[in-house]
């Protein structure tokens, strides 16, 4: 078994010489924050599963040229978001539908349900913005990455990363102004 305390590059080199519990380990640190970003990409659970299963395949089968120029992390978003890119340019994306959990009646059932509805208009605002816009949003305001990792994510400048970024908040500024406006900010 792998050691816990291994960096993620580290894990990923073991892995390039055949320790599959190295692999392991990597997937269990990522799988989350990968189908993450393929289901805010996609709309869609299970092809978002489907599309995260593909991404590890294609690290599994690169393990043994594996050089850490980039973080393990970034090279991973690389490789999920170019397979988003690709899915979404093959088959047009719909909205992710957030139902509301049900609510027990009390004080805090209508807070629960303005905020379902609230997660439901943004993601739909998500939604419509193109491929690499949408994951430049995603991978900076969910994923919490750099400028520098978005580049390396979505194989561009830190520049054009920052254009992404920009035209992305331009265009959903005026789709996310009604709902700024009713909750009085």
């Amino acid at each position: 078994m792998s050691d816990p305390l291994l960096s993620d590059e580290s894990l990923m080199q073991a892995a390039g010489r055949g320790d599959m519990a190295a692999f392991e380990q990597l997937v269990l640190r990522h799988q989350a924050a990968a189908w993450r970003v393929a289901v805010r990409c996609v709309g869609d659970t299970q092809e978002a599963e489907g599309l995260v299963q593909t991404a590890f395949l294609r690290i599994l089968d690169a393990t043994e040229r594996y050089n850490p120029t980039a973080s393990f992390r970034t090279y991973l978003y690389r490789v999920v978001t170019r397979l988003c890119i690709d899915h979404l340019r093959k088959k047009r994306p719909l909205a992710v539908e957030f139902l509301p959990e049900t609510c027990a009646p009390g004080p805090a059932a209508p807070a629960r349900l303005e905020r379902a509805e609230m997660e439901h208009a943004i993601q739909t605002a998500i939604g419509a913005l193109p491929p690499k816009q949408r994951l430049a949003i995603v991978l900076r305001y969910f994923e919490g990455l750099s400028g520098a990792e978005i580049a390396e994510a979505l194989n561009t400048t830190r520049k054009g990363a920052e254009r992404q970024l920009a035209r992305a908040r331009k265009r959903l500024e005026p789709l996310l102004r009604p709902l700024l406006e009713d909750r009085g900010e």
